[in-house]
């Protein structure tokens, strides 16, 4: 059968490009011109009684010669009986798959972290934290398609026994990760990290194991001169340290803090809701000393983060303050201060329980007695963090008990 004469050439093209419409080559391919003057080469083709239309790539960059030996190509699918656009969606689905094998379990990860993240009021740290520390040295770099049984327990056992509880967090953060691999077509089959009727089998169960993690905390007697220690460091993060102890802060609420919060003149800091884990306001009394901390970094007229990290806009890591402690040549942890607070308020005044707390921005009581107690006894904490400051000030804190009114 003779060939069907091709009707457009390359030197006619710039003129079509003035003509909008289907200007057929023939074989079933075509030039569609737009109305704007925009080309791309058409393959029409018609499968059971349906016509169909695939692009095959725009003018100039694909060109005559090129366009004609792609509608080729479709052609001879067609003589084999295939659909050329139900050929090309699969090699795209094929190629999709191949790509997502190549998404590593941290990529799998930080996606996951980031589409949970505006729900998270201070969840995200600790994901990340214990990712970093737990879960990244193993499988962080290898396909999160890959991820079996095998490599969740060599993650796990090294931590299983010696920190059960958060090895039980960490397995259950690498399940909800792998969870979200598979809804976003990453990897498929059974979750590796499940427990019912899975790791139940290869793990000791962790109430079997668990006992009580506590935070390393400094006794209270010796605040004192580890806060002359660290105001002889002049670095953000010293001052940062000696805000949170101050404060009886959370490490992640003192580090986010901004200037906007903050009334110096009244001497409050109002941490957001969604700041807070017990999820509601939290106003903090600030000390003379806590308000010296502020003045000392007010290097930028009051806008913005208080505690700058060493990047152009971003707060220090959680990190720095730990490695702060360690070059002290202290043992103790960070979040550990609110428990030498907690505990110097116990032991050496007479503030009531619920002062306390609210200092700490616990919840006190149960929803319906929370529910008719309004107030949140800010001027006695002030008192008490007036008297925490003095504390801290003293060089050679003894634990003495400090006299403070018995009504608080």
């Amino acid at each position: 059968m003779a060939r069907a004469r091709e009707r457009i050439t390359a030197r006619a093209i710039p003129g079509l490009l003035r003509k909008p419409g289907m200007h057929i080559d023939g074989q079933s391919l075509y030039l569609n011109i737009s109305e704007h003057g925009s080309a791309s080469w058409i393959f029409r083709y018609t499968v059971n009684g349906h016509r169909r239309n695939m692009g095959l790539g725009a003018y100039p960059e694909i060109s005559l010669m090129e366009a004609r030996g792609r509608a080729a190509i479709q052609r001879r699918l067609l003589h084999d009986g295939q659909d050329p656009l139900e050929q090309k969606r699969a090699v795209a689905i094929a190629a999709a798959i191949e790509a997502a094998k190549m998404v590593t379990f941290e990529q799998c990860a930080d996606q996951y972290l980031r589409s949970m993240a505006p729900g998270w009021r201070r969840s995200e740290g600790q994901w990340r934290q214990t990712l970093r520390d737990y879960v990244y040295p193993t499988i962080g770099s290898l396909p999160v398609a890959s991820i079996d049984t095998g490599l969740v327990i060599k993650t796990l056992e090294p931590i299983w026994q010696a920190m059960t509880e958060t090895a039980n967090r960490v397995r259950r953060r690498i399940e909800a990760i792998l969870s979200f691999a598979t809804a976003s077509g990453y990897r498929q089959g059974e979750n590796p990290a499940r427990w019912k009727d899975h790791l139940e089998y290869r793990l000791q169960k962790p109430s079997k194991l668990a006992k009580p993690e506590h935070f390393a905390a400094m006794p209270y007697g010796e605040i004192g001169a580890f806060i002359v220690e660290l105001r002889a460091r002049d670095t953000v993060a010293a001052r940062a340290l000696e805000f949170v102890i101050l404060t009886a802060a959370r490490a992640g609420e003192a580090l986010g803090a901004t200037w906007e919060e903050t009334d110096l003149a009244n001497r409050v800091w109002t941490v957001p809701a969604n700041r807070i884990k017990a999820g509601r306001e939290h106003r903090v009394p600030l000390s003379d000393a806590a308000v010296a901390v502020l003045q000392s970094v007010n290097g930028d007229n009051g806008t913005g983060l208080i505690f700058r990290g060493p990047y152009a806009g971003g707060k220090i890591a959680d990190a720095r303050l730990r490695d702060l402690l360690r070059d002290l040549g202290r043992s103790e942890t960070v979040h550990g201060f609110r428990s030498t607070f907690s505990q110097w308020a116990a032991d050496c005044t007479n503030y009531s329980y619920e002062t306390r707390e609210m200092a700490l921005a616990h919840n006190v009581g149960s929803q319906v007695e929370r529910s008719y107690q309004r107030s949140d006894l800010f001027d006695r904490r002030r008192r008490l963090m007036d008297e925490w400051a003095r504390f801290c000030a003293m060089p050679t804190s003894t634990g003495a008990v400090v006299p403070i009114h018995s009504t608080a």
